[in-house]
């Protein structure tokens, strides 16, 4: 990792460096900094699916709490975006289709470690229904991102009510599903 500081008064390599920027070699500077970066708190927009007593949701694994757990379609909310725009843009990424009914349900703040790494994020909850209805009928649904790929897949809302099955963000679903 290379950490950038901007500055006026500064020695630079010429082509090595952004005019206006210089390199710190401290390894120290370098923990601070991807401490830093890790302590954003990010926006996110997640949507609920239901059809036939299932939810959609991604499978996910914490290696370090040796846990299996599911979290809701529905992503980053860009700079700019509003939070349901964000999600009406992730799901048609991920899904390739638009969502129809959409409805706010509640924003929900999420603190929590993932493979032993802090996070903390404000989540922006809708219900919705899938625009191509023929993705209520597959079982498992591959999802292909630039930096990802993944599985979602339907999970019985009665294992999440009864703690069976673990859905992110936290949340207490039993009051919409």
């Amino acid at each position: 990792m290379e950490a950038w500081v901007s500055g006026r008064n500064h020695r630079s390599r010429k082509a090595a460096y952004p005019k206006g920027y210089r390199r710190f070699e401290s390894s120290r500077l370098r923990r601070f900094i991807t401490m830093d970066r890790e302590k954003k708190i990010k926006v996110k927009a997640m949507c609920l699916f239901n059809h036939e007593g299932r939810t959609l949701a991604a499978r996910g694994r914490d290696d370090k709490k040796n846990q299996i757990f599911f979290r809701l379609i529905g992503g980053s909310v860009d700079f700019g975006e509003k939070a349901e725009e964000g999600v009406r843009r992730e799901v048609r990424e991920e899904l390739g289709c638009e969502i129809e009914n959409l409805e706010f349900v509640d924003v929900v703040e999420n603190i929590f470690e993932y493979n032993g790494i802090p996070g903390h994020e404000v989540v922006f909850l809708y219900k919705g229904d899938l625009s191509n209805k023929a993705l209520y009928e597959q079982e498992k649904i591959h999802i292909i991102e630039p930096y990802s790929e993944f599985d979602a897949e339907w999970v019985p809302i009665e294992d999440i009510k009864s703690g069976k099955t673990v859905l992110y963000p936290t949340f207490n679903y039993s009051e919409i599903l």
